[in-house]
């Protein structure tokens, strides 16, 4: 079976990532990921810029609308995708569910900035017997998995103990990592500000928080994205360290074992254990997990309830700057 997908927003996660990347080795946008995965097709795009709704019309051969009202006109998708600026997902989640019933809605990351929008997205939904994900992405990766069966299976004892670095504000990147951890680590317990830190962009801000989670505790600084983007997860257990580098690309894990030249000394590998990463086909993974779930069976999606919990964590901490 294939279900149908309409994309709203062909912006950079919606279209642009990888339109001109080798479509072998990349796959980072929803167009493409919906477009190569056999369990979608794509059935119509939508975006207010003429340009953008060229190329998708030329790189897909898939109709492009300029409003949601004109797309649904003429397609009832099984699946659409919400890709347009954090202000507009509570507007356009609205209009979609006005016009049509879709099985699922894919709404990126966070679900609102304002925290009764986001709540009403997950309630109307709910109401509407429509499944809402949010593209927290990681938790699809094979390696962000792969950790959480780790963990889970006592693999990596916890409780643990590490710092996530983000950038690009707390809300739009830092809570990609939060979320992660929260899979990985359970619920948060408490957290406790260090630095209030900056506003990015005037309107997102930066805090530097130890937040403690069901199976550990993580400090997350914020680093400086006008000098560089570092997205990168150490955690130390009982029993050796992981790395997650380069958001994700890079995950190493080194196992303490007895030092061979010191008696009664512990030490961490030094040939870490690769966990293989799908990060340069993230979106597909994605697909992945959505056909799963569509499929009646179990998934590693953020679901909105899910993603409103982060959000809400999150609003905490900022709330306590």
């Amino acid at each position: 079976m294939s279900f149908g997908v309409m994309i709203v927003g062909l912006g950079q996660i919606g279209m642009g990532y990888d339109l001109h990347l080798d479509p072998t080795g990349h796959i980072y946008s929803h167009a493409r990921a919906f477009s190569q995965h056999p369990s979608f097709h794509l059935v119509a795009g939508v975006d207010p810029e003429a340009q953008r709704r060229q190329n998708f019309e030329q790189k897909y051969q898939c109709s492009a609308y300029m409003d949601i009202d004109a797309a649904l006109g003429h397609h009832q998708p099984d699946l659409v995708v919400i890709a347009v600026p954090t202000d507009l997902h509570g507007e356009t989640l609205q209009r979609v569910l006005g016009q049509s019933h879709p099985k699922a809605i894919l709404c990126e990351k966070p679900l609102s900035y304002d925290l009764q929008e986001a709540r009403d997205m997950v309630q109307t939904c709910a109401a509407r017997g429509v499944n809402l994900y949010v593209n927290y992405m990681r938790r699809s990766d094979p390696g962000g998995i792969e950790i959480k069966r780790r963990i889970d299976s006592g693999e990596i004892v916890a409780p643990v103990k590490g710092v996530a670095w983000y950038s690009k504000g707390f809300l739009h990147n830092g809570s990609h990592f939060f979320n992660l951890l929260e899979y990985w680590l359970g619920f948060m317990v408490c957290a406790e500000v260090l630095d209030p830190g900056r506003l990015w962009d005037g309107i997102d801000p930066e805090p530097d928080v130890r937040v403690t989670f069901k199976k550990g505790v993580i400090v997350f600084l914020a680093a400086w994205e006008e000098a560089y983007s570092h997205y990168t997860v150490e955690m130390l257990a009982s029993n050796g360290r992981l790395r997650y580098e380069q958001g994700g690309e890079i995950i190493h894990w080194q196992t303490a074992q007895p030092d061979q030249n010191f008696a009664d000394y512990t030490v961490l590998s030094a040939q870490p254990q690769n966990i293989a990463s799908g990060m340069d086909r993230y979106q597909w993974h994605v697909a992945e997990q959505l056909a799963a779930a569509l499929g009646g069976r179990n998934s590693h999606l953020c679901s909105g309830a899910q993603a409103l919990a982060t959000s809400e964590a999150m609003q905490t901490i900022i709330g306590m700057r």
